[in-house]
């Protein structure tokens, strides 16, 4: 499990409520600008933003320290002083006594929405894509996949991932300057000239709706330092998202060998990203008007993906000779987005509708469970909602086990509660956090509490072990990098 700081620094925990409880403390102590949690279950990453006090981490330096106060600390907390005074974490008992937890089958009634095609047969779409995938964005579901892990050059859909990369990395408010080679680019423009200066703000909306290769480029250079560290951004993010069959050799998606990508994949990107508000409103937009630094008049761009005016909200559109067309969209129904794929479509816009169509029809949203829903049998209830896209006759197949830690293990300590586990056919897909249920009404949660599945800081001894070594680190940190 692994927490990473600014894009660059990846601290590595030993189990996932060590690193869950980090992930708060860290970017409190820092006032960090941002920081990604893995989650391992749906193989996709929520991005977790605070106010910045530091726009950059300072020195490798201090980084190297900052790097040792907090492992010391997280070793302490783990094998230090608790071990003495709890028999159950002590060093010398096994991983599994530390990290047990005690698991419970419990009976679900799945609710479905109810769909236009009621309980009839639906069958899956026909394209006439060389590669064609189908995800639902909040589970992660791939609901339908023709040659989905075919490795193909994918043209300017490559610029899904370089939005996103840019937007996680860099500042909006930052100026760009336009260099010699960002003008230079051939494709598809904004027609920046050498030395004009726009937001990267801006210059995302002209790579997002215009499919600008020169708002690529510039982005690029201003991000990563370089268009080749950029790329190097780009493919450690692939890998962070568990992509086995993508490689970016540009962040603009001309034809070059060793870029490629598939359709399975390339869902996978646009699902994740399109968890991004910022990235979210970029692609839904029709049309936008940029500041002109060099002339009175305004850029005005419009979005070339035609798939708006059909009910869409996005993604992306993209053409090569050597990819030919090539499409990503999104659309929403009744709070359910999924995201359709095309690479190497010559009739991508009919296709899209047409396999969009069928996800909505045969995979709507079932509800497994209501936040503040009690588990039978146990004293413990949702703490958030959980739904699930379901096609007719997998209910009965779906099935959830409660898993609790046990009292004293590492878990405990750190107030992990529990969680509440959905299979379906036997193999896990989904979870959420449970709490136990407080009987007296006046006690109950803050309407502030995260919707999302998180690590609750234990009041125990050891939690206030934890805290007092917190306010250290804190101090520490703070003249290091002179932080407020």
């Amino acid at each position: 499990m692994a927490l990473t700081v600014n894009g660059s620094l990846t601290l590595f925990f030993r189990s996932e409520q060590m690193r869950l409880l980090a992930i708060d403390e860290v970017m409190d102590i820092l006032g960090l600008e941002q920081a990604y949690i893995w989650n391992n279950l749906t193989g996709m990453q929520i991005k977790e933003e605070r106010m910045s006090k530091l726009p950059y981490v300072g020195q490798v330096g201090k980084m190297i320290v900052l790097c040792v106060l907090l492992g010391a600390v997280l070793s302490y907390k783990s094998y230090g002083r608790m071990a003495i005074a709890d028999p159950s974490l002590d060093s010398n008992a096994s991983r599994p006594q530390r990290e047990a937890v005690q698991e419970w089958s419990v009976p679900l009634q799945v609710q479905q929405q109810p769909n236009e095609a009621g309980t009839a047969r639906i069958s899956s779409p026909h394209t006439s894509a060389r590669a064609a995938a189908l995800i639902d964005v909040a589970s992660g579901r791939m609901l339908y996949s023709h040659n989905g892990d075919k490795e193909l050059p994918m043209a300017s859909t490559t610029k899904v991932m370089t939005a996103i990369v840019a937007i996680e990395h860099g500042r909006l408010e930052d100026m760009v300057k336009a260099t010699s080679r960002a003008v230079g680019k051939e494709g598809s423009s904004i027609y920046l000239r050498l030395g004009e200066e726009m937001s990267l703000n801006h210059l995302l909306y002209g790579l997002m709706l215009r499919s600008g290769n020169d708002a690529a480029v510039a982005i690029a250079e201003h991000v990563g330092g370089s268009e080749e560290g950029f790329v190097h951004l780009m493919n450690e993010k692939a890998k962070l998202l568990g992509l086995e069959h993508t490689q970016f050799r540009n962040p603009h998606g001309l034809d070059e060998k060793g870029h490629y990508t598939t359709a399975n994949d390339l869902a996978r990107i646009t699902a994740y990203a399109l968890h991004n508000p910022t990235f979210r409103e970029i692609v839904r937009t029709r049309t936008k008007k940029a500041p002109n630094s060099i002339d009175k008049w305004d850029y005005v761009w419009g979005n070339k993906n035609k798939m708006l005016h059909e009910g869409a909200d996005g993604v992306k559109t993209g053409y090569t000779k050597g990819a030919l067309r090539c499409l990503v969209s999104s659309a929403t129904r009744n709070g359910q987005q999924l995201v359709a794929v095309t690479l190497n479509d010559s009739r991508d816009w009919e296709d899209h509708k047409n396999m969009l169509n069928y996800g909505f029809r045969a995979y709507p949203q079932s509800k497994i469970v209501e936040q503040g829903q009690p588990i039978d049998g146990h004293p413990f209830q949702a703490a958030a909602s959980l739904t699930y896209p379901l096609k007719t006759g997998e209910q009965s197949r779906v099935s959830a086990k409660l898993m609790v830690p046990v009292s004293g293990s590492l878990e405990g300590k750190l107030g992990h509660q529990g969680r509440l586990m959905m299979y379906l056919d036997n193999k896990a897909v989904a979870s959420v956090n449970v709490r136990k249920m407080n009987p007296d009404p006046s006690a109950s949660s803050q309407s502030g509490e995260a919707k999302h599945s998180s690590a609750v800081l234990s009041t125990d001894s050891g939690g206030n072990l934890l805290y007092k070594w917190m306010i250290v680190l804190k101090r520490v940190t703070g003249s290091l990098f002179g932080a407020a």
